[in-house]
């Protein structure tokens, strides 16, 4: 992308662009990919390598057609092949660089790097969501509840509200990380303070702080808080607790889940038009099957401005095209999930008897919101789930029971999934949960619990459902229950890791 006005007019122009027509989105994400993948591999010799080592000659990619011939990169092909000078635009460090690194949860750690105009692109988005705020240009408090270390989410969260803040809105920003004294402390001495309160932070950790806000004389519902995650999905159902417990306006408008890598930042973002899709979606089977295909989780739907990336999907793999220090050209994250653009979901959905005005008016939105940005839709990868006998068992169904009276109650929402085998090597379901802070449960608890989350992975799991018909007994999972942030499964503050292999 190239920035030729100051950067507070491009973020008007930017923005102003969520208006235009989707065939025009639809154009320059074409356009840009090309645009970019020349100037790549003319600058970036890493890339120019591997073009030479496919046989690509880059001046024989004229159409966006052509463009989709290209070989894929990737992490392990690519991003390790070559030293990081080699993958730099320019082939070299001359520039100021912030570094962050991937969690290596699946693997090695691996930096990357990236300029201003990455933070910068973050804050046009955080700037889209301050701005359908109630209160947008009253005092706001905004808190960043992720971590502050080499990750990217903290850094670049505080950078782009920062950057955001500085085109008109009169936010004020604490970044207490994952310290819950020192954001319970901002919550009851400066939050009061101010007409509204954004907290940012990892959807479980959220949770926690809303959860845990009474035992630190906080009221919650008093604060007006709007509430933007990151780094994981979440479901409607999550959605739904957290602005009860809250009070929220609108879980449409105060609510924001992006997605986002260290690869190259903030890449894709819920919008209210793309929240009130999902929501409709969730409540007709039929109509989230032809959308989505035939998974058994509930995707994050987002939307994503083409000036900034583009997105494919290749056989269910998500590829991504993007400009930053290390420039990326039909990359595979590492993601399952598929493309739309707003013509051809509109389209779909009218299919299926859906229109894109009931689904407005039912959220409580108006055409204001109906954003025609193309749309992304991702799922978790199956190393992000556990097997049983081969069948697939995948945290969400566990998360929407624990949401629900009377486990809401009694945990927080956390839980590790473990396969394993007994003494005569037969394999079962482990379920480490987090108990919340000074509850101890019930006698009967442990009977109900295992009896709610089996009675949901057969009603939602069709791979469940046929294999505990054939090993009976041996599909129910066991439960294990654990003190509020024991280290074992439950490290205070960090993503929490659903499923250990």
């Amino acid at each position: 992308m190239k920035i030729s006005k100051p950067l507070s007019q491009e973020a008007g122009v930017i923005l102003n662009s969520i208006h235009s027509k989707g065939e025009e989105h639809e154009h320059t994400r074409e356009a840009q990919a090309l645009e970019l993948f020349h100037e790549v591999a003319t600058t970036v010799p890493a890339y120019a390598d591997f073009l030479k080592k496919n046989n690509i000659a880059h001046k024989k990619i004229k159409t966006f057609a052509d463009f989709e011939k290209i070989p894929q990169t990737n992490k392990k092909d690519y991003l390790r092949k070559y030293n990081i000078t080699e993958l730099s635009s320019g082939g070299n460090l001359k520039m100021p660089l912030i570094y962050t690194s991937t969690s290596g949860s699946t693997g090695e750690p691996c930096y990357f790097h990236r300029t201003k105009t990455i933070d910068w692109q973050g804050s046009v988005i955080q700037e889209l969501f301050i701005a359908n705020g109630a209160n947008t240009k009253q005092p706001t408090l905004a808190i960043v509840c992720f971590g502050m270390g080499v990750w990217i989410g903290g850094l670049i969260t505080y950078e782009g509200v920062r950057m955001a803040s500085e085109r008109g809105y009169p936010i004020s920003i604490i970044t207490p990380g994952i310290n819950k004294s020192e954001i319970f402390k901002a919550l009851k001495q400066l939050a009061p303070h101010y007409t509204q309160t954004i907290l940012y932070g990892y959807p479980p950790f959220i949770k926690d702080i809303i959860d845990e806000a009474t035992l630190w004389g906080v009221d919650i519902s008093k604060l007006n808080l709007r509430i933007s995650t990151a780094a994981e999905a979440y479901t409607e159902e999550y959605r739904d607790f957290i602005a009860k417990k809250t009070k929220m306006r609108s879980a449409a408008l105060d609510t924001m889940n992006i997605y986002g890598s260290a690869d190259i930042g903030a890449m894709a973002f819920e919008t209210p038009t793309a929240i009130a899709i999902r929501k409709a979606l969730t409540k007709s089977p039929k109509a989230f099957h032809a959308i989505f295909g035939d998974i058994q989780r509930t995707p994050t739907l987002a939307q994503y401005f083409p000036q900034f990336i583009t997105f494919e999907s290749v056989e269910g793999e998500l590829l991504i095209t993007g400009k930053n220090s290390i420039p990326l050209i039909r990359y595979a994250i590492g993601d399952r999930g598929g493309v739309f653009s707003y013509k051809a979901l509109v389209s779909a959905l009218k299919k299926e008897g859906i229109s894109m005005t009931k689904i407005l008016r039912e959220a409580g939105l108006t055409k204001k919101h109906d954003y025609e940005l193309p749309f992304v839709y991702v799922y978790e990868r199956n190393d992000l789930s556990t097997t049983l006998y081969g069948a697939q068992i995948y945290p969400e169904t566990i998360k929407n029971v624990l949401l629900r009276a009377p486990f809401s109650e009694y945990f927080t929402g956390k839980f590790t999934l473990l396969t394993k085998y007994d003494n005569k090597h037969d394999q079962y379901i482990e379920i480490n949960l987090e108990l919340r802070k000074n509850v101890k449960p019930t006698k009967g608890l442990p009977a109900h619990l295992t009896d709610r989350i089996v009675s949901e992975l057969t009603k939602k799991n069709s791979e469940y459902k046929e294999l505990a018909k054939f090993v009976g007994v041996r599909a129910i999972p066991r439960l294990v229950f654990w003190e509020s942030e024991d280290p074992t499964h439950f490290k205070a503050g960090i993503k929490q890791q659903w499923v250990k292999k």
